[in-house]
Protein backbone atom coordinates (compact mmCIF):
# COMPACT_ATOMS: atom_id res chain seq x y z
CA UNK A 1 0.00 0.00 0.00
CA UNK A 2 1.20 3.57 -0.85
CA UNK A 3 0.76 6.16 1.64
CA UNK A 4 1.40 10.16 0.71
CA UNK A 5 1.80 11.30 4.55
CA UNK A 6 1.88 15.28 4.23
CA UNK A 7 2.68 17.62 7.03
CA UNK A 8 3.70 21.14 7.98
CA UNK A 9 6.89 19.68 9.82
CA UNK A 10 8.67 16.74 10.99
CA UNK A 11 11.55 15.98 12.97
CA UNK A 12 14.57 16.09 13.18
CA UNK A 13 14.02 17.72 10.10
CA UNK A 14 11.92 20.47 11.52
CA UNK A 15 9.90 20.84 14.72
CA UNK A 16 7.72 23.60 16.53
CA UNK A 17 5.31 21.27 18.46
CA UNK A 18 3.76 17.61 18.61
CA UNK A 19 2.64 17.68 15.10
CA UNK A 20 6.67 17.51 14.06
CA UNK A 21 7.58 14.65 16.58
CA UNK A 22 4.26 12.94 14.98
CA UNK A 23 5.42 13.11 11.55
CA UNK A 24 8.79 12.64 12.51
CA UNK A 25 8.12 9.06 13.92
CA UNK A 26 4.67 7.74 12.36
CA UNK A 27 5.24 7.06 9.11
CA UNK A 28 8.68 5.22 10.20
CA UNK A 29 6.62 2.79 12.36
CA UNK A 30 4.04 2.03 9.27
CA UNK A 31 6.94 0.99 7.60
CA UNK A 32 8.04 -1.09 9.73
CA UNK A 33 4.72 -2.68 8.93
CA UNK A 34 5.28 -3.07 5.25
CA UNK A 35 3.18 0.20 3.75
CA UNK A 36 5.68 2.08 1.46
CA UNK A 37 5.27 5.53 3.12
CA UNK A 38 6.50 8.94 1.55
CA UNK A 39 7.18 11.79 4.09
CA UNK A 40 6.24 15.17 2.27
CA UNK A 41 7.35 17.88 3.97
CA UNK A 42 7.53 22.12 2.93
CA UNK A 43 11.38 22.65 2.36
CA UNK A 44 11.45 26.03 4.72
CA UNK A 45 14.26 28.31 5.13
CA UNK A 46 14.50 26.56 8.57
CA UNK A 47 14.68 23.08 7.89
CA UNK A 48 17.57 20.92 9.00
CA UNK A 49 18.90 19.42 6.15
CA UNK A 50 22.23 17.30 8.00
CA UNK A 51 21.73 13.96 7.28
CA UNK A 52 19.72 13.81 4.26
CA UNK A 53 20.47 12.39 0.98
CA UNK A 54 19.24 13.57 -2.25
CA UNK A 55 18.34 11.42 -4.87
CA UNK A 56 16.61 13.33 -7.19
CA UNK A 57 15.09 16.43 -8.00
CA UNK A 58 11.63 16.80 -9.80
CA UNK A 59 11.04 20.74 -11.96
CA UNK A 60 7.40 21.23 -11.58
CA UNK A 61 4.62 24.18 -12.51
CA UNK A 62 2.11 24.68 -10.40
CA UNK A 63 -1.23 26.43 -11.79
CA UNK A 64 -2.03 29.89 -9.94
CA UNK A 65 -4.38 32.18 -11.35
CA UNK A 66 -4.00 31.64 -15.09
CA UNK A 67 -0.46 31.44 -14.69
CA UNK A 68 2.12 28.59 -13.14
CA UNK A 69 4.81 29.17 -10.45
CA UNK A 70 8.02 26.97 -10.50
CA UNK A 71 8.87 24.49 -7.79
CA UNK A 72 10.81 21.77 -6.75
CA UNK A 73 10.57 18.05 -4.97
CA UNK A 74 13.64 17.01 -3.87
CA UNK A 75 13.65 12.87 -3.75
CA UNK A 76 15.64 12.79 -0.43
CA UNK A 77 16.00 9.61 2.21
CA UNK A 78 16.91 10.29 5.78
CA UNK A 79 17.59 6.67 7.14
CA UNK A 80 15.25 4.42 5.70
CA UNK A 81 12.50 6.76 5.82
CA UNK A 82 11.98 8.51 1.90
CA UNK A 83 11.22 11.97 2.32
CA UNK A 84 9.85 14.54 -0.53
CA UNK A 85 10.75 17.99 0.38
CA UNK A 86 9.10 20.40 -1.86
CA UNK A 87 10.87 23.99 -2.77
CA UNK A 88 10.20 27.08 -3.95
CA UNK A 89 10.54 30.85 -3.35
CA UNK A 90 7.18 31.20 -1.76
CA UNK A 91 7.99 28.61 1.01
CA UNK A 92 10.98 30.10 1.68
CA UNK A 93 9.71 33.43 1.88
CA UNK A 94 8.25 32.88 5.06
CA UNK A 95 10.28 33.36 7.70
CA UNK A 96 9.19 30.57 9.87
CA UNK A 97 7.22 27.17 10.08
CA UNK A 98 3.84 29.05 11.06
CA UNK A 99 3.95 32.71 10.42
CA UNK A 100 1.52 35.18 8.82
CA UNK A 101 -1.59 33.45 8.20
CA UNK A 102 -1.64 34.84 4.20
CA UNK A 103 2.06 33.78 3.78
CA UNK A 104 0.95 30.42 5.65
CA UNK A 105 -2.00 29.48 2.63
CA UNK A 106 0.20 31.06 0.21
CA UNK A 107 3.01 28.11 0.85
CA UNK A 108 1.04 25.46 2.22
CA UNK A 109 -1.17 25.63 -0.76
CA UNK A 110 1.26 25.50 -3.31
CA UNK A 111 3.23 22.77 -1.18
CA UNK A 112 0.09 20.51 -1.22
CA UNK A 113 -0.33 20.75 -4.98
CA UNK A 114 3.55 20.30 -5.64
CA UNK A 115 2.75 17.34 -3.59
CA UNK A 116 0.49 15.83 -5.50
CA UNK A 117 1.92 16.62 -9.08
CA UNK A 118 5.10 14.57 -8.00
CA UNK A 119 3.00 12.10 -7.29
CA UNK A 120 1.47 12.03 -11.18
CA UNK A 121 5.24 13.06 -12.44
CA UNK A 122 6.74 10.15 -10.77
CA UNK A 123 3.57 7.45 -11.82
CA UNK A 124 3.28 6.50 -7.76
CA UNK A 125 -0.34 6.88 -6.83
CA UNK A 126 -1.07 6.89 -3.61
CA UNK A 127 -3.57 4.42 -2.26
CA UNK A 128 -3.90 6.88 0.74
CA UNK A 129 -2.91 10.61 1.51
CA UNK A 130 -2.88 10.92 4.52
CA UNK A 131 -2.92 15.04 5.62
CA UNK A 132 -2.38 16.28 9.00
CA UNK A 133 -4.12 19.65 10.17
CA UNK A 134 -5.13 22.67 7.87
CA UNK A 135 -1.78 22.95 6.51
CA UNK A 136 -2.08 19.93 4.38
CA UNK A 137 -5.73 19.50 4.20
CA UNK A 138 -6.55 21.40 0.74
CA UNK A 139 -4.12 17.91 -0.13
CA UNK A 140 -7.29 16.16 0.98
CA UNK A 141 -10.03 18.34 -1.50
CA UNK A 142 -7.64 18.24 -4.40
CA UNK A 143 -7.15 14.28 -3.83
CA UNK A 144 -10.67 13.88 -3.88
CA UNK A 145 -11.29 15.62 -6.93
CA UNK A 146 -8.65 13.89 -8.61
CA UNK A 147 -10.40 10.13 -7.60
CA UNK A 148 -13.55 12.05 -9.57
CA UNK A 149 -11.92 13.47 -12.79
CA UNK A 150 -8.66 11.46 -13.53
CA UNK A 151 -8.67 7.54 -13.68
CA UNK A 152 -5.61 7.18 -12.73
CA UNK A 153 -6.64 8.38 -9.54
CA UNK A 154 -9.52 6.14 -9.35
CA UNK A 155 -8.04 3.76 -6.24
CA UNK A 156 -6.60 6.76 -4.20
CA UNK A 157 -8.65 7.51 -0.77
CA UNK A 158 -7.38 10.16 2.30
CA UNK A 159 -7.27 10.75 5.87
CA UNK A 160 -7.26 13.57 7.49
CA UNK A 161 -5.88 14.24 11.21
CA UNK A 162 -6.58 16.79 13.44
CA UNK A 163 -3.80 17.41 16.28
CA UNK A 164 -5.39 20.54 17.15
CA UNK A 165 -9.17 21.67 15.77
CA UNK A 166 -8.84 24.89 16.94
CA UNK A 167 -6.25 26.06 14.15
CA UNK A 168 -8.79 26.11 10.76
CA UNK A 169 -6.63 27.82 8.31
CA UNK A 170 -8.09 31.31 8.62
CA UNK A 171 -6.47 34.26 6.63
CA UNK A 172 -5.94 31.82 3.86
CA UNK A 173 -8.89 32.01 1.82
CA UNK A 174 -6.85 34.59 -0.91
CA UNK A 175 -4.54 31.03 -1.35
CA UNK A 176 -7.54 28.99 -1.85
CA UNK A 177 -8.89 31.01 -4.73
CA UNK A 178 -5.51 31.63 -5.94
CA UNK A 179 -5.11 27.66 -6.22
CA UNK A 180 -8.46 27.04 -7.37
CA UNK A 181 -8.89 24.64 -4.69
CA UNK A 182 -12.13 22.28 -5.33
CA UNK A 183 -14.35 22.30 -2.94
CA UNK A 184 -16.20 19.07 -3.08
CA UNK A 185 -19.12 18.89 -0.30
CA UNK A 186 -19.19 22.21 0.86
CA UNK A 187 -22.87 22.22 0.99
CA UNK A 188 -22.63 20.45 4.65
CA UNK A 189 -20.30 23.47 6.16
CA UNK A 190 -21.54 26.26 7.88
CA UNK A 191 -20.76 29.45 5.59
CA UNK A 192 -18.28 31.05 7.19
CA UNK A 193 -16.06 27.66 7.16
CA UNK A 194 -16.86 27.40 3.68
CA UNK A 195 -13.26 28.73 2.76
CA UNK A 196 -10.67 27.69 5.43
CA UNK A 197 -8.47 24.36 4.65
CA UNK A 198 -9.34 22.72 7.72
CA UNK A 199 -13.31 22.37 7.05
CA UNK A 200 -12.77 21.94 3.47
CA UNK A 201 -10.82 18.84 4.39
CA UNK A 202 -13.39 17.22 6.67
CA UNK A 203 -15.98 17.22 4.79
CA UNK A 204 -14.01 16.07 1.68
CA UNK A 205 -11.86 13.05 3.33
CA UNK A 206 -12.75 9.28 3.55
CA UNK A 207 -11.94 8.67 6.89
CA UNK A 208 -11.01 12.01 9.74
CA UNK A 209 -8.70 10.76 13.17
CA UNK A 210 -7.85 12.73 16.16
CA UNK A 211 -5.04 12.35 18.09
CA UNK A 212 -6.54 10.93 21.24
CA UNK A 213 -10.43 8.71 21.76
CA UNK A 214 -11.20 11.18 24.35
CA UNK A 215 -10.56 14.36 22.19
CA UNK A 216 -13.00 12.33 19.50
CA UNK A 217 -15.90 12.99 21.94
CA UNK A 218 -15.15 16.03 22.76
CA UNK A 219 -14.86 17.90 19.89
CA UNK A 220 -17.91 16.81 19.23
CA UNK A 221 -19.67 19.09 21.58
CA UNK A 222 -20.19 22.57 21.61
CA UNK A 223 -17.43 23.19 24.35
CA UNK A 224 -14.74 21.96 21.83
CA UNK A 225 -15.74 21.99 18.75
CA UNK A 226 -15.16 25.39 17.14
CA UNK A 227 -18.41 25.62 15.74
CA UNK A 228 -17.98 22.33 13.47
CA UNK A 229 -19.61 20.39 16.75
CA UNK A 230 -22.20 19.13 14.11
CA UNK A 231 -19.93 18.56 11.27
CA UNK A 232 -17.99 16.65 13.19
CA UNK A 233 -20.80 14.41 14.74
CA UNK A 234 -22.57 13.81 11.08
CA UNK A 235 -19.13 12.10 10.22
CA UNK A 236 -20.27 9.28 12.30
CA UNK A 237 -17.92 6.23 12.49
CA UNK A 238 -16.09 8.16 9.99
CA UNK A 239 -14.41 9.66 12.79
CA UNK A 240 -12.10 7.69 14.84
CA UNK A 241 -9.49 8.82 17.85
CA UNK A 242 -6.16 6.80 17.80
CA UNK A 243 -3.86 7.53 21.34
CA UNK A 244 -0.26 9.18 19.64
CA UNK A 245 2.70 7.37 20.78
CA UNK A 246 6.16 8.46 21.60
CA UNK A 247 9.39 6.64 20.20
CA UNK A 248 10.41 4.48 23.24
CA UNK A 249 14.56 4.73 21.19
CA UNK A 250 14.68 8.65 20.99
CA UNK A 251 12.70 8.81 24.29
CA UNK A 252 15.02 6.47 26.27
CA UNK A 253 16.42 6.98 29.98
CA UNK A 254 18.93 4.39 29.72
CA UNK A 255 20.73 6.15 26.45
CA UNK A 256 19.95 9.63 26.62
CA UNK A 257 23.04 11.19 26.17
CA UNK A 258 21.32 14.33 27.72
CA UNK A 259 21.63 13.19 30.79
CA UNK A 260 24.31 13.17 33.49
CA UNK A 261 23.42 9.80 34.93
CA UNK A 262 21.29 7.01 33.00
CA UNK A 263 19.10 4.68 34.40
CA UNK A 264 16.44 2.35 33.99
CA UNK A 265 13.44 0.69 35.52
CA UNK A 266 15.83 -1.96 36.83
CA UNK A 267 18.31 0.13 37.85
CA UNK A 268 16.14 3.40 39.10
CA UNK A 269 18.48 4.14 41.88
CA UNK A 270 20.38 6.16 39.35
CA UNK A 271 17.87 8.54 38.39
CA UNK A 272 18.51 10.47 42.23
CA UNK A 273 21.37 11.59 40.64
CA UNK A 274 19.54 13.85 37.87
CA UNK A 275 17.56 15.31 40.64
CA UNK A 276 20.66 16.44 42.65
CA UNK A 277 22.39 17.55 39.29
CA UNK A 278 19.24 19.19 37.94
CA UNK A 279 18.71 21.35 41.39
CA UNK A 280 22.58 21.89 41.11
CA UNK A 281 22.51 23.60 37.23
CA UNK A 282 19.23 25.55 38.27
CA UNK A 283 20.52 26.61 41.18
CA UNK A 284 18.03 25.09 43.69
CA UNK A 285 18.66 23.19 47.24
CA UNK A 286 20.25 19.98 46.74
CA UNK A 287 17.74 17.82 48.39
CA UNK A 288 15.94 14.82 47.75
CA UNK A 289 13.69 14.93 50.41
CA UNK A 290 11.49 17.82 48.85
CA UNK A 291 8.99 16.94 45.68
CA UNK A 292 10.93 18.75 42.28
CA UNK A 293 7.88 19.92 40.57
CA UNK A 294 8.21 20.83 36.81
CA UNK A 295 6.76 22.08 33.62
CA UNK A 296 7.73 21.54 30.13
CA UNK A 297 5.23 23.51 27.85
CA UNK A 298 4.59 25.60 25.15
CA UNK A 299 3.61 28.80 27.11
CA UNK A 300 -0.34 29.45 26.52
CA UNK A 301 -3.38 29.60 28.23
CA UNK A 302 -4.37 26.23 26.47
CA UNK A 303 -1.63 24.52 28.62
CA UNK A 304 -3.23 25.88 31.87
CA UNK A 305 0.23 27.76 32.58
CA UNK A 306 -2.24 30.24 34.61
CA UNK A 307 -3.81 27.73 36.50
CA UNK A 308 -0.06 26.64 37.90
CA UNK A 309 0.55 30.33 38.76
CA UNK A 310 -2.15 31.01 40.93
CA UNK A 311 -2.17 27.74 42.48
CA UNK A 312 1.77 27.41 44.01
CA UNK A 313 1.60 30.51 46.06
CA UNK A 314 -1.03 28.70 47.94
CA UNK A 315 0.63 25.67 48.75
CA UNK A 316 3.48 27.18 50.16
CA UNK A 317 3.21 25.36 53.37
CA UNK A 318 4.25 21.96 51.77
CA UNK A 319 7.62 21.40 50.32
CA UNK A 320 8.51 21.44 46.69
CA UNK A 321 10.49 23.08 44.24
CA UNK A 322 9.56 23.89 40.35
CA UNK A 323 10.83 24.84 37.33
CA UNK A 324 9.41 26.30 34.46
CA UNK A 325 10.65 25.58 30.55
CA UNK A 326 8.90 26.99 27.89
CA UNK A 327 8.05 30.02 25.58
CA UNK A 328 5.42 31.63 24.07
CA UNK A 329 2.68 34.27 25.64
CA UNK A 330 4.51 37.25 26.56
CA UNK A 331 2.04 37.94 29.47
CA UNK A 332 2.67 34.25 30.73
CA UNK A 333 6.40 34.88 30.55
CA UNK A 334 6.07 37.92 32.39
CA UNK A 335 4.39 36.48 35.21
CA UNK A 336 5.99 32.99 35.55
CA UNK A 337 9.50 35.32 35.92
CA UNK A 338 8.28 37.54 38.94
CA UNK A 339 6.45 34.82 40.61
CA UNK A 340 9.82 32.90 40.39
CA UNK A 341 11.78 35.92 41.60
CA UNK A 342 9.69 36.18 44.82
CA UNK A 343 10.56 33.05 45.36
CA UNK A 344 14.04 32.18 44.50
CA UNK A 345 14.60 29.33 46.55
CA UNK A 346 11.78 27.37 45.06
CA UNK A 347 10.92 28.50 41.28
CA UNK A 348 12.91 29.19 38.56
CA UNK A 349 11.23 30.16 35.02
CA UNK A 350 13.08 29.28 31.71
CA UNK A 351 11.94 31.24 28.37
CA UNK A 352 14.14 29.39 25.97
CA UNK A 353 13.67 26.57 23.44
CA UNK A 354 16.33 24.00 25.17
CA UNK A 355 15.69 20.36 24.38
CA UNK A 356 19.04 18.92 26.50
CA UNK A 357 17.33 20.71 29.43
CA UNK A 358 14.13 19.82 29.18
CA UNK A 359 15.16 16.26 28.80
CA UNK A 360 17.33 16.60 31.97
CA UNK A 361 13.70 18.02 33.66
CA UNK A 362 12.18 14.78 32.69
CA UNK A 363 14.50 12.72 34.67
CA UNK A 364 15.33 14.89 37.45
CA UNK A 365 11.89 16.30 38.37
CA UNK A 366 9.72 14.27 40.23
CA UNK A 367 6.52 15.43 39.39
CA UNK A 368 5.05 17.09 35.67
CA UNK A 369 2.15 19.28 35.55
CA UNK A 370 -0.07 19.14 32.84
CA UNK A 371 -2.83 21.10 33.80
CA UNK A 372 -4.26 21.60 30.05
CA UNK A 373 -7.75 23.23 29.31
CA UNK A 374 -7.83 20.83 26.72
CA UNK A 375 -5.16 18.50 25.01
CA UNK A 376 -5.67 16.70 22.22
CA UNK A 377 -2.96 14.25 22.82
CA UNK A 378 -0.01 15.50 24.58
CA UNK A 379 3.09 13.87 24.61
CA UNK A 380 4.86 15.88 27.82
CA UNK A 381 2.56 13.13 30.34
CA UNK A 382 4.15 10.22 28.15
CA UNK A 383 7.80 11.13 27.72
CA UNK A 384 7.51 11.78 31.55
CA UNK A 385 6.01 8.61 32.65
CA UNK A 386 8.76 6.82 30.17
CA UNK A 387 11.43 9.10 32.51
CA UNK A 388 9.93 8.46 35.48
CA UNK A 389 8.11 11.44 36.66
CA UNK A 390 5.36 11.16 37.61
CA UNK A 391 2.24 13.74 35.79
CA UNK A 392 -0.56 15.68 37.58
CA UNK A 393 -2.82 16.09 34.84
CA UNK A 394 -6.65 17.27 33.86
CA UNK A 395 -8.65 14.78 32.92
CA UNK A 396 -8.86 16.05 28.89
CA UNK A 397 -8.26 14.40 25.87
CA UNK A 398 -5.17 12.25 25.37
CA UNK A 399 -3.96 13.24 29.35
CA UNK A 400 -7.21 11.03 29.93
CA UNK A 401 -6.38 8.46 27.77
CA UNK A 402 -2.98 7.99 29.28
CA UNK A 403 -2.76 8.85 32.74
CA UNK A 404 -4.62 6.47 35.47
CA UNK A 405 -5.32 7.81 38.54
CA UNK A 406 -3.70 6.56 41.73
CA UNK A 407 -5.67 4.06 43.61
CA UNK A 408 -4.38 1.56 46.42
CA UNK A 409 -1.08 0.08 44.28
CA UNK A 410 -2.85 0.78 40.93
CA UNK A 411 -2.60 3.60 38.44
CA UNK A 412 0.23 6.08 37.09
CA UNK A 413 -0.60 9.71 38.08
CA UNK A 414 -2.73 11.96 39.05
CA UNK A 415 -5.73 13.12 37.73
CA UNK A 416 -8.35 16.73 38.31
CA UNK A 417 -11.42 17.72 36.66
CA UNK A 418 -12.10 21.43 36.78
CA UNK A 419 -10.22 23.80 34.81
CA UNK A 420 -9.37 26.04 37.24
CA UNK A 421 -6.42 26.58 40.12
CA UNK A 422 -8.14 25.33 43.56
CA UNK A 423 -8.56 21.78 41.93
CA UNK A 424 -4.82 21.88 40.82
CA UNK A 425 -3.85 22.83 44.51
CA UNK A 426 -6.26 19.70 46.11
CA UNK A 427 -4.14 17.23 43.24
CA UNK A 428 -0.78 18.81 43.88
CA UNK A 429 -1.23 18.37 47.86
CA UNK A 430 -2.12 14.54 47.06
CA UNK A 431 0.99 14.03 45.11
CA UNK A 432 3.35 15.98 47.10
CA UNK A 433 2.33 13.78 50.16
CA UNK A 434 2.18 10.38 47.97
CA UNK A 435 6.05 11.67 47.68
CA UNK A 436 6.37 11.42 50.72
CA UNK A 437 6.15 7.64 51.21
CA UNK A 438 9.30 6.60 48.97
CA UNK A 439 8.62 2.64 48.65
CA UNK A 440 4.74 3.10 47.18
CA UNK A 441 6.10 6.23 45.13
CA UNK A 442 9.37 3.97 43.97
CA UNK A 443 6.21 1.43 42.94
CA UNK A 444 4.30 4.29 41.42
CA UNK A 445 7.20 5.26 39.13
CA UNK A 446 8.22 1.72 38.33
CA UNK A 447 3.83 1.22 36.82
CA UNK A 448 4.47 4.58 35.01
CA UNK A 449 7.78 3.80 33.35
CA UNK A 450 6.44 0.01 32.40
CA UNK A 451 3.77 1.95 30.36
CA UNK A 452 4.02 0.77 26.73
CA UNK A 453 3.53 4.14 24.51
CA UNK A 454 5.46 2.74 21.77
CA UNK A 455 4.36 3.45 18.09
CA UNK A 456 3.40 -0.09 16.90
CA UNK A 457 -0.02 0.28 18.69
CA UNK A 458 -0.87 4.03 16.82
CA UNK A 459 0.52 2.22 13.60
CA UNK A 460 -1.16 -0.58 13.33
CA UNK A 461 -4.45 1.01 14.34
CA UNK A 462 -3.79 3.45 11.03
CA UNK A 463 -3.06 0.68 8.64
CA UNK A 464 -6.03 -1.10 9.74
CA UNK A 465 -7.73 1.80 8.89
CA UNK A 466 -6.29 2.51 5.79
CA UNK A 467 -7.25 -0.76 4.74
CA UNK A 468 -10.84 -0.59 5.40
CA UNK A 469 -11.19 3.00 3.63
CA UNK A 470 -9.38 1.54 0.42
CA UNK A 471 -11.31 -1.71 0.73
CA UNK A 472 -8.09 -3.82 1.59
CA UNK A 473 -8.26 -7.17 2.90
Amino acid sequence: MNVLFLAAEATPLSKVGGLGDVAGELPGALRQLGLDVRCALPLHASTDTHGLTVERTLRLYIPRGGATVPAAVHLARLGDLPFWLVDSDEIRAAPSIYSHPALDGEKYLLFCRAALSACEALGWIPDIVHANDWHTAPAVAWSRHLRLADPVWAGSHSVLTIHNLAYLGAGSEAALEAYSLPRPGVAGLPPWAQSMPLPLGLVAADGVTTVSPSYAAEIRTPELGCGLDGVLTALGERLQGILNGIDPQVWNPATDEALPHRFSADALAGRAGNKLELQRELGLAQRADVALMAMVTRMDFQKGVDLVLEALPALLDLPWQFVLLGTGEQTLEVSSRALAAAHPDRMRAVHRFDPALSRRIYAGSDIMLVPSRFEPCGLTQLIAMRYGSIPVVRATGGLRDSVAPLAGNRGTGFRFERADSGALQLVVRQAIAAYADPVAWRALQLRAMAQDFGWERSARAYRDLYHRIAGVR
